[in-house]
Parts: structure tokens; sequence; C-alpha cells
């Protein structure tokens, strides 16, 4: 959801009006109100069967008509919202999808009109219109990251001290099509491994509370001990990450976001490693667990020196996703290469014209 936050911002300084939708999933409501973000909340996560999966995304299809009905946006914009696509391809309105996951950006049997990723993902791996392909610089978190201010009090607030040695967890998707099993059994073995480090604090975020109970029901000991923790209400990520020693996660954001703000970060995730990943981890930025034996041995578990403030960002990556949303709104084709609401989607347009949001996460 912090994704969405500065291109709203930019975009209601050049005078567009906007309008953002929200799942009720993952939290995502809580973090559009830490936001500070006007929504309208509709639809729900569907589970983990594929049945319940496809009907629950014809039926969120379903119940974004009346607003697109209502706002008669000039285009749809998300970051993987199959809903919104198919409901806006039934009324012809322009899409452009956002996604860094080759492997989670299709579209099936609809395609959105524009799709946008980081230049590090070759063209030739997204089964896309390459004139219809749209570049940035970086990575996606490279957007909204530089804007982030630390703020002191969140380790007292979670019950750590700055002695400890703060890690972050993040267990894997395993209601993602893409899930392998293969990341549980290397999540298993970091909280085994960190179970027997006696400076080690470890603050967990479930991606639903189904995973939290599960995460209590197998490692009791470790949550009464308060060795593992859960916050008992949403925090600020980003702020989480800035404040802890290290992150340890199923893939995704948090990775991503660790790596921009310059936090070791370290991967369990399983599945085809995209693009961005590779990249990240080619850099050092990002190191990629693949055993049991590699948790055992790549971790390194010590307490960070955290400067004072992030690291300058020449804004390259915001500067250039901008003028080409800016360029697809007014029909002016935006070159591929310009430089110039996990899971969110918008609606615009100007002097009038809505900006819609099918779809807004973390």
């Amino acid at each position: 959801m912090p994704f969405f936050a500065p291109i709203i911002e930019e975009l209601e300084k050049r005078n567009y009006s906007v309008v953002v939708t929200a799942r009720d999933c993952f939290q995502v409501q809580e973090l559009g109100d830490l936001l500070h973000l006007k929504y309208r909340l509709i639809g729900r996560h569907s589970g983990k069967n594929k049945i319940r999966k496809l009907a629950g995304l014809l039926f969120r299809a379903f119940q974004l008509i009346p607003t697109i009905i209502e706002e008669k946006p000039d285009l749809a914009l998300s970051v993987c919202s199959r809903a919104q696509l198919i409901a806006s391809t039934l009324f012809r309105i322009p899409t452009l999808m956002i996604g860094d996951y080759e492997f989670a950006t299709a579209g099936g049997f609809i395609h959105p009109t524009w799709l946008m990723c980081p230049e590090v993902i070759p063209n030739e791996a997204l089964r896309f219109d390459p004139n219809h392909i749209l570049k940035y610089p970086g990575i996606k978190e490279d957007i909204y990251v530089p804007r982030f201010v630390p703020s002191a009090g969140i380790r007292s607030q979670l019950g750590l001290s700055e002695g400890d040695i703060v890690v972050v967890l993040r267990p894997p998707a395993s209601e993602a099509h893409y899930h392998n099993p293969e990341s549980d059994v290397l999540f298993e073995a970091v909280l085994d491994f960190l179970s027997a480090k006696p400076d080690v604090k470890a603050v967990t975020l479930p991606r639903n509370e189904r995973q939290a109970m599960a995460l209590k029901k197998r490692w009791p000991a470790l949550f009464s001990s308060g060795k593992l923790r859960i916050p008992e209400h949403v925090v600020d990520g980003l702020d989480l990450i800035w404040h802890s020693d290290l992150v340890i996660s199923g893939g995704g954001t948090m990775n991503r976001e660790a790596a921009a703000l310059g936090v070791p970060v370290y991967s369990v995730f399983r599945g085809k490693i995209g693009a961005v990943d590779q990249y990240l981890s080619d850099r050092g930025r990002l190191v990629l667990l693949e055993s049991v034996q590699d948790v055992k041995t790549k971790i390194h578990l010590a307490r960070r020196n955290r400067p004072d403030a992030l690291r300058d960002s020449n804004g390259a990556a915001f500067g250039s996703v901008m003028e080409q949303i800016i360029g697809v709104i007014g029909g002016n084709h935006p070159s591929p290469y310009f430089h110039g609401l996990n899971r969110s989607a918008s609606v615009f347009r100007k002097n009038g014209t809505e900006f819609s949001g099918p779809e807004l996460t973390k």
C-alpha cells in the first residue's frame, strides 16, 4: 500500500481526482488507515483453494462494476489486480498493470493495455507486446522508500531493547499460486536456528490470522518466552525494518524494502527466482537461502549500526513512473524506456475525471 501513497499525492497535486478501492485481506484496511488513505473496501481474499480463488476473482470483478459505472474512469491502474483488469476490460477502460515478478504478472485470457515493470526484467520473460511494456530504473520500492522518515520508539512499543538483536520475520506466502513447500521447510529451519541464539528476538509478521494461529500452535514455547512475538496492532513496516538488525522473509515486498533501506536481508523463497531478486542478489543486497545448511552458515546475526537518516536518492524511479502514467492518461504513448493501491489498483482522470483504485495492499 505505501507504493501508491506518493503516486496519489502527486496526481492530486496535478489536479487529478483519485478514488481508491481496497480488498479486505492481509491487513489492507489497517494499513490504509495507518497511511490516512481514503478508500472503498470492496471484496475479500478467497483462500488457497483454486476453485474458490477463481470464484472469488469473478465475484470481486462483479463487485467493482458499480464503482466503475459511478466514476467513469479513464484509466485503471493496479499492481496485479486481476479483478480490476476483468471489470475494466468489460467496460473498455484502458488498464495499466504494474508488476515486478514476471511469474505472477500474467492476466490469463485478458491482458492489460499497458504493463509496467523494472527495467531489469527482460521483455522476453513477460510474454507481452514489447510496444506496450513500460520500464523504470531501479526497483518498485525505490518509488516510495526514499520518502520514508524513521521515527523512534517502535522497539520499546514491541517490548524490545536496544541490546537485542532484532530479526523481522515474514513467513512464506503459502496461499499464493507460486508457493513452493520448500520455503516452509526453510522457514522452520530459520526459527530453529534463531531459537538457539540467546540475544535474538524475532518479530513475526504473518500474512493472515490463519498463519498467525498456525505459528503460535507450532512454536508455543518461543511465544511464551518472548523470543518470538507478533505485533498486536498494525505497525509501519518500513519503520520496523529500519529499527531491526536483519530481515528474513518468504519473498516479496518486505525483502525488497529491506534492500532499499540498506538492511541485511535473507530470502527463503523457493519458487522461481525473478529478475529483480536475482539483480539484488548479484549486487549483494539480498541473500538467497537455498538449503537448511545455508540457514546455518549464511545468516549473520549481529547488531546493525543504523545511520541517522536514509541515504539520499535521485528519485529516478518515481519520476519515470509518474511521467509514464501521465503520458498514458493523456493518450501520449510513452516510450517503453523513458527515464525521467501485493496488489493495488487505481483509476483516474483530470478535470473531473476519476482516478479509482480497485486494490491497495501492503
